[in-house]
């Protein structure tokens, strides 16, 4: 049986980095500061999210299935945020897809980094119904 006092707090993503330099670089263009880092390892915070960083030189962006769900207080001002950096949206890496309403009553938005991380970030959309009951 689980105890029902036990509470988890976070979960935190793990994500491979060909270069820390160039992933604490990017990360910090989008308001996260460093916590922690060195050659082989990078931890990053913003406000209450945290992600971490293994040193992988030999990743593939293209192959890369990583990621992590990001959930806002405000999808909108974060999207508006990582658009103010002028990434593509459609090819290579980094690229960026705007907030935008989805059929699963979620407005998300989708950041790749410049190591093929995906990083999903979402709110439900008020009144929302699903329409398969």
């Amino acid at each position: 049986m689980i105890a029902m006092a036990l509470r988890l707090e976070k979960l935190a993503p793990i994500l491979p980095s060909r270069d820390i330099a160039v992933t604490e670089a990017f990360y910090a263009r989008i308001g996260f500061e460093t916590d922690f880092v060195d050659a082989d390892y990078l931890l990053m915070t913003r406000d209450g999210a945290e992600v971490h960083f293994f040193h992988a030189p030999a990743l593939d962006p293209a192959t890369n299935d990583h990621g992590a769900y990001l959930r806002p207080s405000d999808v909108d001002a974060f999207s508006d945020q990582v658009a103010a950096l002028g990434l593509p949206r459609e090819a290579g890496f980094p690229r960026f897809w705007p907030a935008e309403d989805k059929p699963w009553g979620m407005r998300e938005a989708a950041l790749w980094d410049p190591d093929g991380n995906l990083i999903r970030a979402g709110q439900e959309i008020a009144g929302w119904e699903d329409p398969h009951g």
